[in-house]
């Protein structure tokens, strides 16, 4: 494992971004970053990696019921009926023949859930993605260069799950705090095989358990604890340079905020962030429910599957609610 200077975030994410950044690799209007990776024929090529027809959706329920404690005010969504059968019943809602219905309506933080991070969520020293000046990218109205509209139909493709619990975790889990190097991901793939071989353009799901552990709390009565943003299993900062070379597409896993917690400086916050998304291009996803999916895999020893995961076309928003979706 690269060893870091714990107590020099800052130099170490210097250094960093110095050997991994992708500005201007793609033209310096690029506002996709990895997402270009992910190409029309790589689509037919996942396309065939259906045999079954199962399908799992990869997200967790948006209800009241979720794992937010109001952290930076996000909060879980309020779900709220606008009619309901009651008033239909009733007589109430003024349709003509006998017609009645039900409407509804939700509000919610856009990362309270599963979701994207887009490329206007984080920045590097007031630099948004492709060194563009953060308060040129995102204003009050909204992230008007990266917004997460410009890859709505681009998210589809190579699915490949990394279940690192189970091949490097006991039972199945890793514990908080666990930092996923770049060792632990290649001795994952050589647990699961051929399968799990990871390339340019593809969707990267890791599995580290954290979420199996959090909902056994939330049925024991427990609740959530600090699964919205506590300490975790995630990846170790001296991965950035495996997503750099690797050229995936986006990476997604099962816990609040997809590196570890606590993070691997004396003081600092979300590092790996820090180089992922503005400098990477890299299109990070959290909150996955990865548990069902994984339970098939590994049954069948198949660790890739046609991935869609479209974020919610939010115009202007840097990050977004989706339901991915693995066919396998």
């Amino acid at each position: 494992m690269t060893s870091l200077d714990r107590s020099d975030p800052e130099g170490e994410i210097a250094k960093t971004v110095a050997r991994v950044s992708n500005w201007g690799r793609w033209g310096e209007d690029d506002v996709r970053g990895t997402m270009n990776f992910l190409t029309d024929s790589k689509r037919v090529s996942a396309a065939g990696l259906v045999q079954t027809g199962r399908s799992y959706s990869l997200s967790l329920p948006f209800d009241m019921d979720g794992p937010q404690n109001g952290w930076r005010r996000r909060t879980n969504p309020v779900h709220t009926m606008l009619d309901t059968g009651t008033d239909a019943v009733a007589g109430v809602q003024g349709f003509p023949h006998g017609i009645g219905g039900a409407d509804d309506v939700i509000a919610m933080p856009l990362q309270c859930s599963t979701q994207w991070d887009g490329l206007g969520h984080i920045f590097d020293h007031g630099r948004a993605w492709n060194g563009r000046p953060a308060d040129s990218v995102v204003t009050s109205l909204g992230d008007g260069v990266t917004g997460i509209e410009t890859v709505a139909d681009v998210v589809c493709g190579r699915g490949v799950l990394l279940d690192v619990g189970r091949a490097v975790g006991t039972d199945g889990e890793l514990p908080d705090g666990f930092a996923i190097t770049e060792e632990h991901l290649e001795r994952t793939i050589a647990a699961q095989g051929p399968s799990a071989a990871v390339g340019r353009g593809d969707i990267v799901v890791v599995r580290t358990g954290q979420l199996t552990r959090a909902r056994r709390a939330v049925a024991a009565g427990d609740g959530w604890g600090g699964y919205a943003g506590g300490s975790a299993p995630g990846l170790s900062f001296t991965t950035a340079d495996w997503l750099h070379r690797t050229e995936i597409a986006a990476i997604a896993t099962d816990t609040w905020g997809f590196e570890v917690r606590p993070n691997e400086f004396d003081d600092a916050f979300q590092p790996l962030h820090q180089v992922a998304i503005p400098h990477l291009g890299l299109f990070l996803g959290e909150m996955w429910d990865l548990d069902g999916l994984a339970s098939a895999c590994a049954e069948d020893g198949r660790y890739d599957f046609l991935l869609t995961a479209a974020p919610l076309r939010v115009t202007g928003a840097v990050g977004a609610p989706v339901n991915p979706i693995a066919l396998r």
